[in-house]
């Protein structure tokens, strides 16, 4: 239970997942099983790796290393089906409202099913905007590829300057890093999203504006961080050149179209994101655009194609054999059971790098609810923390706290197959150093064999037994471990949209809509009033804020003073 559920603030009753029959199995369950070590459950199933691993596309998933049985999973899955996740399957395909606060559906899937001809909401077949949107990409795509889009003085572009924040950010700026092997080498792609003017004017001074073309990525064309971000932008452009024309760098993506006229950019420039595309599944919508020019149309199709495959089996593989499915029942799982809070996205590849923040905005945006569907209080546990690095630099910083801490994190290791001839040898260490971390979070070191090892290497034996205790490692630590063949567009896609349908399974099973986010939107209506006390000469009273809050305001009031007079 959540602390502050005592008070009684939050809406009608309590949500009493823990009432059902399914979930106490589980939990009997899990009393029988929460001791038992996975060097045991290996010994006793010889045949485990292949109970517990599949393949879907590109992507090979080893679930072996976790705490669970064949009953484990079962169980797991009587839960699903209680919830009815295979008729929310459907409606989340099909248009239905899903997202029930907004009352309107999640269609960002339809957004790469490049093969259906005819989608129906509220009388309007909306895959003929979808495809004619692609069309309009496509053409942007090639001119500035080709070199057919000229800037102002007549030179071609260059270089992209993406101005979003949260997924209008995230998204493009984590395929671009992870696509790097198939990006035009003649263009170089830009991500702004902090306010930080030191993280704009850093962009800005790498860039040169006659060969520069800015998207300012937006839904509702009003972001105050990116709105700002981009009137600074347009302002540089002005000064540095004199036959400046907006149109031929400046382009919008957005679903306030009227807002991005009134900022001068004209209709051909405008993309449109439809209203049933959140923001941190919008990579395949416009948004999408600096990726699309980066690598060019095709590969940018490959890339919804990867997607839709994984989109094709979340809709048709069993449960037992359904991927997505199958990492959201563990996620809930640990979560709920073994009382995990956190999970670890640890990927052993450098073009991967975005994959750890992406992911924290998927996953913690979507499901970090503590509301049910009908407005009632939950009695669990619902999105765990999600943090993650690269792996080798991980092995060396956070990697200890998995082995000796006391915690239990979930980690999902995710690697490329070795592909690169020219560089065998560095490939070689950084797959065989995932692998073994596994393995090593798996197997453990016991005590005696702490013991044994330090008298081998010469340690005298009151010595040798105090730093053993030391050097012992419990072991029985659950992975994942998520390979890829090779890391291409479409494999790409399909791993993004494994974990969109992760994170929309597990939403079904606690029993919220993984698709509002209106937590986040409380700190950007204070803003508002804070900013106008911080511009407003007179002093601020109680009046206005509370006590920690006024302090602040007008300590940094004060400050500000002080160093205007430096």
């Amino acid at each position: 239970m959540y602390p502050n559920q005592k008070h009684g603030q939050w809406k009608q009753g309590m949500t009493n997942i823990t009432n059902l029959n399914e979930w106490k199995a589980l939990q009997n369950h899990f009393e029988e099983i929460q001791d038992k070590h996975l060097n045991d459950l290996f010994a006793a199933s010889p045949n485990r790796f292949n109970e517990f691993s599949l393949n879907v596309g590109d992507i090979f998933l080893d679930y072996s290393k976790n705490r669970i049985t064949l009953k484990t999973l079962k169980l797991l899955i009587n839960l699903a089906k209680q919830q009815n996740l295979e008729n929310k399957i459907k409606k989340l395909f099909s248009g239905d409202p899903i997202n029930t606060t907004e009352n309107r559906p999640a269609l960002h899937t339809a957004l790469r099913n490049l093969q259906a001809k005819k989608l129906v909401i509220n009388n309007k077949n909306i895959l003929t905007d979808i495809k004619s949107t692609l069309d309009k990409m496509q053409k942007l795509s090639d001119k500035i590829r080709n070199k057919q889009w000229l800037g102002s003085t007549g030179k071609p572009i260059t270089d992209i300057v993406n101005v979003g924040i949260g997924g209008s950010h995230l998204g493009p700026m984590t395929t671009c890093h992870a696509l790097s092997d198939y990006a035009d080498k003649k263009l170089r792609c830009h991500f702004v999203s902090n306010i930080d003017a030191n993280h704009l004017y850093n962009i800005i001074n790498k860039i040169n504006p006659e060969t520069t073309l800015v998207i300012i990525s937006s839904k509702s064309f009003s972001t105050l961080e990116t709105i700002t971000n981009a009137k600074s932008i347009l302002s540089f452009f002005k000064i540095k050149l004199n036959k400046f024309d907006i149109n031929k760098h400046f382009t919008a993506v957005t679903s306030n179209q009227k807002a991005a006229k009134l900022f001068g950019i004209n209709e051909d420039n405008i993309f449109k994101i439809e209203n049933f595309v959140g923001g941190r599944y919008s990579i395949w919508s416009p948004i999408g655009l600096p990726l699309a020019i980066l690598i060019g149309m095709e590969n940018f199709k490959q890339f919804l194609s990867g997607a839709f495959l994984m989109d094709t089996h979340f809709q048709t593989a069993p449960f037992d054999k359904n991927m997505p499915v199958l990492m959201a029942l563990l996620s809930v799982w640990y979560i709920n059971f073994f009382k995990s809070s956190n999970h670890a996205i640890v990927n052993y590849s450098h073009n991967l790098q975005g994959l750890p923040s992406y992911l924290q905005q998927l996953e913690m945006e979507s499901n970090g609810k503590l509301i049910s569907l009908n407005g009632d209080s939950l009695d669990i546990m619902t999105s765990p923390v999600i943090f993650g690095e690269q792996g080798s630099n991980a092995q060396h910083s956070f990697h200890q706290l998995f082995h000796q801490g006391p915690h239990i994190i979930p980690i999902d290791f995710i690697l490329e197959a070795p592909n690169d001839k020219k560089h065998q040898q560095h490939r070689k260490i950084l797959v065989g150093s995932a692998i073994s971390q596994a393995q090593a979070l798996m197997r453990g070191k016991s005590y005696d064999e702490a013991l044994h090892e330090l008298l081998n290497t010469g340690f005298e034996d009151k010595d040798a037994k105090v730093l053993a205790h030391h050097k012992q490692i419990p072991g029985n630590r659950p992975s994942n471990m998520l390979i890829i063949k090779r890391l291409t567009p479409k494999a790409l896609g399909s791993l993004l949209a494994l974990y969109e349908h992760k994170t929309f399974v597990q939403g079904i099973i606690w029993g919220v809509n993984s698709f509002d986010q209106f937590g986040v939107e409380l700190g950007k209506s204070l803003l508002q009033n804070i900013l106008t006390k911080l511009d407003d000469d007179t002093s601020v009273t109680e009046a206005d804020f509370d006590a920690s809050t006024l302090g602040l305001v007008n300590h940094i009031k004060v400050l500000g003073e002080t160093n205007e007079n430096i």
